[in-house]
């Protein structure tokens, strides 16, 4: 069986062992959570000597583990495993698939309605207890991030860790395929990260496979667990963002466009709320925009991003493929994933243009940071043309600062520095050497 590296997250988890708190394993659907934790990371723990019975394994997502969805019993279960004063192991995947369950002998009418959340046992509860035992380690998996990612500090007391994934990325990718990069990096703008797309040699199957995940698994899931009422907006919506990946937008105007082009007959409450339900299933990320000069956030507009490529181009028939936008999508997630908080930069700066002076924002796709590390990226499939330089690297001159300044381009192009300063390197190193920006 092919088996693809996971490496980094395995290596995030590995240093993670016995550190007293819950390991909570995140990201969307079927990127690779569960068999991260029950076969990658279970097979180096039998390479280290731990004995299979000290490793406890509940799928919540399995019939045969239905009733352990009640956190109760899923409690209950897990105790009775321990047979010895060993070291255990507990692996629970799927733990938003667990739901509240009211305290024996509590009277709900009896208690303040802001104080009734108090009356349920969850899964935090739970989680809490059992990683407060010495001779438990605990690992959970979970798809949902306002369930798991907001509520960390809150729920678990300072008691979980959490280890976001992602799809692939272009480095795991290329390591596992193995081709020639240039080949490599043109199937994966067009079919993306996924492990199970990724296994596939028959395209026409890749195709069929990502369709089907998006609309059976992703739409599906979201539908069903917020409620949408309205399946034609969240269809709509969905296109529109998988249209305009890197586009600067907000719900007011998701919410015309939809209105003027789609006769949606939607408000900018419902975009919102099918744009937040969105982000918490991973199916999108936000990027909000920060003024490099005036050190702040604007409310609106921000660029909403694929989580995927291959699950982007799935969900509009592969029928728009164009570098420019995937190229940017593809270099945001390799951001995120190696641990940097990305935004869009802002700069504003006056610019001749038909002989008039004219005051206007000008964009840097993306302003990184990691500790006091920064820097900013212009991401142009090409900069051949001396006018179009000129416009991508105007807003990083102007930013007023002297932080390290950086501009992708297409292709396998190695770093280079021009005049100015400003780095230039294709997508190919850029992606697979993390040490190009330090």
């Amino acid at each position: 069986m092919s088996v693809i590296d996971r490496s980094m997250y395995l290596e995030r988890l590995w240093k993670r062992r016995w550190n007293g708190r819950v390991k909570i394993i995140t990201g969307i659907r079927r990127c690779g959570k569960s068999f991260l934790l029950s076969n990658l990371f279970k097979s180096k723990l039998f390479e280290e000597g731990v004995d299979g019975s000290h490793i406890i394994e509940v799928a919540l997502d399995r019939r045969e583990h239905d009733v352990l969805r009640n956190p109760n019993k899923l409690f209950d279960y897990i105790l009775s495993r321990i047979s010895d004063s060993g070291r255990y192991y507990v692996f629970i995947d799927e733990i938003q698939l667990s739901y509240k369950v009211l305290r024996d002998g509590v009277v709900l009418s009896a208690i303040a309605p802001e104080d009734r959340e108090l009356a349920y046992t969850t899964f935090y509860d739970v989680l809490n207890d059992l990683a407060s035992r010495e001779n438990l380690d605990v690992y959970v998996t979970g798809s949902n991030s306002r369930m798991l990612s907001s509520d960390i500090v809150t729920n678990f007391r300072d008691r979980g860790t959490e280890i976001r994934m992602a799809p692939l990325t272009f480095g795991e990718f290329h390591r596992f395929k193995g081709g020639e990069k240039s080949d490599d990096w043109s199937e994966y703008l067009i079919y993306g990260g996924m492990p199970v797309s990724a296994l596939e040699p028959n395209r026409a199957e890749r195709e069929a496979y990502l369709s089907g995940l998006f609309e059976k698994v992703y739409k599906a899931d979201v539908i069903e667990r917020y409620g949408i009422e309205n399946e034609y907006v969240l269809d709509m919506l969905m296109n529109a963002l998988a249209s305009s990946v890197g586009s600067l937008t907000n719900p007011t105007k998701l919410s015309n466009t939809l209105n003027s082009e789609a006769r949606a007959g939607t408000t900018d409450a419902t975009i919102k709320k099918y744009l937040d339900a969105l982000e918490d299933a991973f199916l999108f990320s936000k990027a909000q925009r920060w003024d490099v000069k005036g050190k702040r956030y604007f409310n609106y507009p921000m660029k909403y991003y694929a989580s995927d490529l291959g699950l982007r181009n799935a969900r509009l028939n592969f029928r728009q493929i164009e570098e420019t936008h995937l190229m940017e999508n593809a270099i945001y997630n390799e951001l995120v994933v190696r641990g940097y908080s990305v935004d869009v930069g802002a700069v504003r700066f006056a610019q001749t243009c038909g002989g008039k002076k004219i005051d206007a924002m000008h964009e840097i796709d993306f302003v990184v940071n990691r500790g006091a590390d920064k820097l900013y990226i212009q991401s142009a499939v090409s900069v051949d043309d001396p006018d179009k330089r000129k416009q991508e690297i105007a807003p990083l001159l102007k930013s007023g600062d002297f932080f390290r300044k950086v501009v992708v381009t297409g292709g396998n192009a190695l770093p280079h520095v021009d005049e100015n300063g400003i780095t230039y390197v294709g997508v190919i190193p850029f992606l697979l050497d993390e040490t190009i920006i330090g």
